[in-house]
């Protein structure tokens, strides 16, 4: 057995599916490169990738398998039954994942009866009748393990909005691990909690006002802190919305009272109106509260992860 590889807070490393990058290794001899994944966003992270049938030695191209269920019992075999590799990526997906502790983020080939996040074909046994019922069995043994792992499909990652809300937990799940390996106090889980504050209120108020009052009283801090980041996953999980933002955008507005002046404050009103109104992009807004705390000192503002959650090159503020 491979030792589990460190966390290392430098680089975030993602896993991913191989075929994604290019890997020849799918049942046909084929891939699925993703040209967003292997070019676009190769730069910003380091990737670990796993084919689950190469590393039981199924070769490619190979016999094409499915997800057949029997009761409740779940097989991996081939259509005709004749190949059953059920036991072996079973015993396969749940030792690996205890060797990917280190990861900040996994990408999943969609539809993959073993790599598929969801609706992955369940074919009734011995009949060609399916549901999209299914999810992968490396896939559930990973989520599994790592319930707060962001990880998403490769194929959802062209929507814009699962796209920015992926990589933004990415980032936050980082940022969170990197304290950790700082070694944890109440004061760091608190300024934590305060930096994140207004990125939780766009995701979700209602997770916003039950994490605050968590951090009111800390008797137990690893107990606390783990409730905490359960709620702050589940929080950003939930997408930000358009009147969710807005309202974020007003409370920032509200440090900046005396500072700008006149002409300054209608152009923010103006710009945080049009993009409630859909006229504007987030970025709109966000650019120039950034601008004014060039010109402004308001060191609480300029210290929101809200502002920016993740590197501007990776140009994910367009879903909104």
């Amino acid at each position: 057995m491979n030792e589990p590889q460190a966390f290392v807070p430098q680089k975030i490393q993602i896993g991913i599916s191989s075929c994604l990058l290019g890997s020849e290794v799918r049942f046909d001899g084929g891939h699925k490169n993703s040209y967003y994944c292997a070019t676009e966003i190769e730069s910003f992270f380091e990737y670990t990738s796993i084919c689950p049938e190469m590393a039981i030695g199924m070769g490619a191209p190979r016999k094409s398998i499915r997800q057949i269920r029997d009761g409740d019992v779940l097989l991996i075999q081939s259509a005709d039954g004749t190949l059953d590799v059920t036991e072996k990526l079973s015993q396969f997906s749940q030792q690996k994942v205890t060797e990917l502790g280190y990861l900040g983020g996994y990408v999943l080939c969609a539809k993959s009866p073993t790599c598929g996040m969801e609706r992955v074909l369940e074919y009734k046994i011995g009949t060609n009748n399916s549901t999209k019922t299914g999810v992968g069995v490396f896939a559930k043994a990973l989520m599994d393990a790592y319930p707060h792992l962001p990880v998403e499909e490769e194929g959802r990652l062209n929507d814009m909005v699962i796209r920015e809300n992926f990589f933004t937990r990415v980032y936050a799940y980082d940022d969170w691990r990197k304290m950790l390996a700082s070694g944890l106090t109440k004061h760091k889980l608190i300024q934590f909690h305060s930096r994140y504050k207004y990125l939780l209120m766009a995701h979700s108020p209602k997770w916003y006002r039950e994490l605050g009052p968590l951090l009111a009283d800390i008797q137990d801090l690893a107990a606390t802190a783990d409730s905490y980041f359960e709620g702050f996953m589940s929080a950003l999980k939930v997408k930000a919305t358009r009147k969710n933002h807005t309202s974020t955008l007003q409370h920032i507005q509200g440090y900046f009272k005396k500072h700008l002046s006149a002409r300054q404050k209608e152009e923010l009103t103006e710009s945080i109106m049009k993009y409630r109104q859909g006229l504007f992009p987030l970025l709109v807004p966000i650019t120039l509260i950034n601008h004014y705390l060039n010109e402004f000192e308001v060191p609480y503002i300029a210290d929101q992860v809200y502002l920016n959650p993740h590197p501007e090159t990776l140009k994910l503020r367009y879903a909104y």
